[in-house]
């Protein structure tokens, strides 16, 4: 049977992605074959696209880390799942070898977790890396609890929106800051206690005020480059400085902040969600954790935009907007009737 997925030749603009007809794959030992239903967009395959990401795609590249659907056949080895379950994907693989961009995909089984009953496809593929990427940086790596400030830049994103309602679990106080007035009193409704407008460099007195002069615990931040200078002034003694993207596009010219790192005692530390989920003991803890909050409602993905697979040019240009408040998924039309 042909189906589609999204390939491209070349790196570059959303332009380069192209739907081709391919014959569906079979899954190889440790494998698992999905009928793809949703698919969560991620700025790590925009950048993957475009070249700039730490992995380089192998052409014809397919791309793609996250998405749910339905068990189709698995590979020898595999026992933990069968034929006709539903599934999510989440991103524990390497995109050169592995794409969900499509309507079928062939994954490892262990990036392959169930899917909760009455939870749709559009939830399930909404939510792991971003709810898996905050709880890494909030819970793992800081530690933080009630009473703590944590410092969101791109608080509009979907793993901004993840990391305030992660906060809110644990009773720590976000701080959502955004660049776009329009987007604050949506911040404000999806639970950040504090909504500042305006770049980093414009943002270091309103948290001063927003922490009554303490300083945040916890900055975490996929921006980088020289406002990170900014940053580490809105932390407070001992607080740890969380790098995990680079949209500013500045990454090899992200300084050290050093006079304010050795005044207080700060930490920097880059961060991948790839080093929660390759630990199977870290990674068990994060899904026990998110799991608990999607059953009972307190972490509920926002879904900015849906888009189907033939659009999936258009899609990745909204991804690129920073117009959207949320998670940008695409749908396959392959509603699949789970036993």
């Amino acid at each position: 049977m042909r189906l589609r997925v999204v390939r491209f030749q070349e790196t570059g603009g959303p332009e380069v992605l192209r739907i081709a007809e391919e014959t569906q794959g079979v899954p190889g030992a440790g494998e698992v074959l999905l009928r793809v239903e949703a698919i969560g967009l991620n700025r790590a395959e925009a950048a993957f696209r475009a070249g700039q990401y730490f992995e380089q795609p192998a052409f014809p590249a397919r791309l793609g880390y996250e998405a749910s659907g339905m068990v189709l056949a698995v590979g020898s080895g595999v026992t933990s799942f069968t034929a006709g379950e539903a599934v999510s994907v989440l991103p524990g693989f390497a995109m050169s070898k592995h794409g969900v961009y499509g309507d079928w995909a062939v994954v490892p089984a262990e990036a392959v977790i169930a899917r909760p009953a009455g939870m749709d496809a559009i939830t399930g593929a909404a939510s792991w890396m971003a709810y898996l990427t905050a709880y890494g940086a909030i819970v793992d790596l800081g530690g933080i609890g009630a009473g703590d400030a944590v410092v969101i830049t791109a608080a509009s994103s979907s793993v901004g929106i993840a990391a305030i309602q992660i906060c809110n679990m644990l009773g720590a106080v976000p701080i959502a800051l955004t660049r776009d007035p329009n987007k604050a009193d949506a911040l404000r409704a999806y639970g950040a206690a504090h909504v500042v407008v305006g770049t980093a460099d414009t943002a270091v007195e309103a948290v001063a005020r927003a922490t009554q002069g303490r300083g945040a615990r916890l900055v975490f931040d996929p921006v980088a480059g020289p406002s990170v200078l900014a940053l580490a002034e809105m932390l407070g003694q001992g607080g740890l400085l969380v790098l995990y993207g680079n949209l500013s596009g500045q990454a090899a010219e992200t300084p050290f902040p050093f006079m304010a790192a050795v005044g207080k005692g700060l930490a920097v530390r880059g961060y991948l969600v790839f080093e929660l989920i390759q630990n199977p003991v870290r990674r068990a803890a994060a899904i026990r954790f998110i799991a608990a909050g999607l059953a009972d409602g307190r972490l509920k993905p926002v879904i900015a935009k849906t888009f189907e697979l033939d659009e999936i040019a258009a899609a990745h240009r909204y991804l690129e907007s920073n117009q959207q408040i949320g998670k940008i998924v695409v749908t396959t039309g392959l509603a699949c009737h789970h036993g």
